[in-house]
């Protein structure tokens, strides 16, 4: 299983190659992000508006849009035409590719978001790798620990992969989409174009262009009060 099967690094984070290769596990890049920082140049100054904090170093390209108010821990970089939406909580860690969302209330951790990835409303998005357009709907949750917090293992049809990983949220390939409200439980991996429909709590891996769905059937009773 190779990063190269999800995702292809784009343009826009070409400078991050080194640390995140194509052949490399998907997982294994969620170990690099932090060394990733150490080769970039420092910040250029930006005017942010008042209400956003920023903690730590943080890139943040001058065609981002910034809302009211954010916190930004750093270190974090923030890709051209990305829009922050408001209460936005960035945790350190954050790489974040061009013309991306990252929307209101969410919290990002430990990440990578390729270009054009859609996070707009109430999710967690930790130690995860996001592939380029993949959307997640309201209230999604990546979530990255075990209850019994041990090492994260991955299994396929047929290998199984010990990632060595005490925390591992998700890995979505390119066009990944997850609707409103779904979990994803820890190492859960989705191929390209594959879809978790709404309120799914979803484990394990998902084969690209493959619809995963959990429908409990709805009752209907007369209301006689």
């Amino acid at each position: 299983m190779k990063a190269s099967d999800f995702f292809a690094l784009p343009g826009s984070l070409a400078r991050f190659g080194r640390s995140f290769p194509a052949d490399a596990p998907p997982w294994d890049w969620l170990r690099n992000i932090a060394a990733a920082f150490a080769e970039l140049p420092p910040p250029a100054a930006r005017t942010l508006p008042p209400g956003v904090s920023v903690e730590g170093t943080v890139w943040i390209d001058a065609t981002v849009k910034l809302p009211a108010y954010a916190t930004i821990i750093g270190p974090a970089w923030i890709g051209a035409r990305t829009e922050i939406r408001p209460g936005a909580f960035i945790r350190g860690n954050v790489i974040v590719g061009e013309g991306c969302v990252l929307g209101n209330a969410c919290e990002f951790k430990n990440c990578v978001l390729l270009d054009g990835v859609q996070v707009p409303h109430f999710s967690y998005v930790g130690d995860s790798v996001l592939g380029n357009k993949a959307h997640l709907g309201a209230g999604v949750i990546c979530s990255n620990l075990r209850l019994d917090q041990k090492p994260i293992i991955v299994r396929t049809g047929d290998a199984t992969y010990d990632t060595g990983l005490r925390k591992f949220g998700a890995i979505l390939g390119d066009g990944a989409e997850v609707g409103c409200n779904a979990v994803l439980n820890p190492g859960s991996i989705l191929g390209k174009r594959a879809l978790i429909s709404p309120t799914t709590a979803f484990s394990g891996v998902l084969p690209a262009a493959t619809i995963a769905y959990a429908r409990p059937q709805v009752k209907m009773l007369p209301r006689t009060d």
